[in-house]
């Protein structure tokens, strides 16, 4: 296929605008869309840096990381250059712009590439690391087949919750909503194949498509540290603020109420796809025929649980658990957890076979973003952001203010693929402008930046609805008659439930005073 691709380009006779649009489209992209973003982020970040005035109260270092992230937001938005590499590309724009003080001559080559230093990002590379072993053995389908099984999933609504649970499980082996859902898509086709082409049964899979590979992936990752990416990116701005030790186990505890929100969502797309009494003929034969063929757990994957299972005991009694039975940090565990992965004949597979199923570009991506909060706080331009967006919500209640600030983050989404992106850029602004509005600061990042994963108004919004969109069972109609109604959903959720519950664990958005709980 490679061979014939650059055959293909080969042959171009056309001139040099020819040979590159026609490189995008067999990669798979939009030339127009393509050469517009590049195009665009580039003059954003000259402009910005070199001909706009210095606005008042903004220091020139703000100025430059205020340029760099307009151009990684359009970088990131139209996806011009592959995520990874614009997260790559944030240190380096810091050191050429000096947007954070050099010394001595020298550059803050510790400072730039501080977000590839954090304990959540050696966290996530052995969540990708294990998660590229997970189906190289074939386990997530194991366990999406034995889960559904277990649960005699024959009707529309059961095997919806089945593949919810599925994705909790899975969202403890892999680590981004997107790989969740390309893992559990061909369960999910070979379901929705078993059901007729009657209008009700046309509408009951797209309730099965929609929730289970887009809402269930989201909403799984949410309450599991590793889960999402988005929590690592809080968690570790909040390490840097001095608000340290929300670990693995208290951060499940402190978002355990977001299945709830499943139930709500559940709820919804029930009605509203109308599929309550629809049943699948031969449904839970068909898994059960599938789960069988599958035969007995082999060596290595009894051997990946052990692993898992040791790990998982680490995660969740280090510093800052609860039930603490060592000092050590999420990173320091997980960075113990691959040289594990890596024991000699532990499992049959070459490195090549490993990297190549390893999220490499989301590792890239998640190092930048975190290095963006943390130029974006010393160069003080989230203070300034939010100096000047907090006089929107000035004199508000506390939950006039959640309200105003979730509904404009759903707007702000709409042009935005990449959540990942949108809480790097989010999360030190609302931090920021938690002391000014007094509110609690973690607490008011919390709130808002969790709603942010549930934009749910067009597929474009989140990559795992784009995986599903591509399944062809719904329309973006379709979608977003049901998502609209999930969003303001998730907003009355985060008021109504996630606050108080957040104050029952010590974290009253209300009061900034607040002792810190961990």
């Amino acid at each position: 296929m490679a061979n014939g691709a650059a055959a293909t380009v080969n042959e171009c006779r056309g001139g040099f605008g020819t040979y590159v649009s026609e490189n995008l489209t067999l990669c798979g992209q939009n030339p127009r869309i393509a050469w517009t973003g590049y195009v665009a982020a580039w003059a954003l970040f000259f402009i910005i840096n070199f001909a706009l005035p210095l606005p008042e109260g903004l220091k020139s270092e703000g100025l430059s990381v205020l340029a760099i992230l307009a151009w990684a937001c359009v970088m990131w938005v139209t996806e011009a250059m592959p995520v990874g590499i614009t997260g790559i590309s944030i240190p380096t724009l810091l050191i050429l712009t000096r947007a954070l003080p050099w010394n001595n001559g020298n550059p803050p080559m510790g400072q730039v590439f501080s977000g590839f230093t954090t304990h959540e990002v050696w966290l996530c590379l052995f969540a990708f690391f294990a998660g590229a072993l997970i189906q190289l053995l074939g386990m997530d389908k194991r366990i999406a087949l034995a889960i559904l099984d277990k649960l005699k999933a024959s009707s529309v609504g059961r095997i919806i919750w089945g593949m919810f649970w599925v994705n909790v499980v899975l969202a403890f082996l892999i680590p981004a909503a997107n790989a969740r859902a390309a893992t559990v898509m061909p369960v999910v086709q070979g379901i929705t194949k078993l059901l007729g082409d009657t209008p009700r049964e046309r509408e009951a899979k797209k309730a099965i498509v929609i929730q289970s590979m887009v809402y269930a992936s989201m909403i799984s990752g949410i309450f599991i540290l590793t889960g999402h990416m988005p929590n690592l990116i809080m968690t570790g701005l909040f390490e840097k603020s001095g608000f340290k030790n929300l670990g693995y186990f208290s951060w499940m505890i402190l978002h355990v109420p977001y299945v709830l929100m499943f139930a709500l969502t559940q709820w919804w797309v029930r009605f509203h796809f109308k599929t309550a009494g629809v049943v699948i003929a031969g449904g839970h034969e068909q898994i059960h025929k599938q789960h069988a063929a599958l035969g007995p757990m082999t060596r290595p994957e009894k051997a990946m649980l052990a692993v898992f299972g040791l790990v998982g005991v680490l995660f969740m009694t280090g510093k800052g658990s609860p039930l603490s039975l060592h000092q050590y940090q999420l990173g320091v565990v997980g960075l113990v957890g691959i040289m594990i992965l890596f024991i000699p004949g532990l499992f049959p597979f070459k490195w090549k076979a490993v990297q190549d199923r390893t999220i490499w570009g989301t590792f890239l991506l998640l190092g930048g973003a975190i290095t963006m909060t943390d130029a974006m706080s010393k160069s003080g331009l989230a203070g300034w952001m939010a100096e000047h967006i907090h006089v929107l919500v000035q004199g508000m209640g506390w939950w006039q203010t959640l309200l105003v600030m979730m509904l404009g983050t759903q707007v702000l989404r709409v042009g935005m693929l990449s959540n990942v992106a949108a809480v790097a850029m989010l999360a030190p602004i609302v931090f920021a402008m938690g002391p000014k509005l007094g509110l609690h600061p973690v607490a008011f990042t919390l709130l808002i930046c969790n709603v942010d994963t549930f934009a749910y108004l067009l597929p474009t919004q989140i990559t795992a609805a784009v995986i599903a969109y591509g399944t062809g069972t719904f329309s973006t109609a379709d979608y977003a008659r049901s998502g609209w109604v999930c969003i303001l959903l998730a907003i009355a959720f985060g008021i109504c439930v996630m606050a108080p519950w957040y104050a029952l664990m010590g974290l009253p958005v209300w009061n900034p005073a607040a002792p810190w709980p961990y």
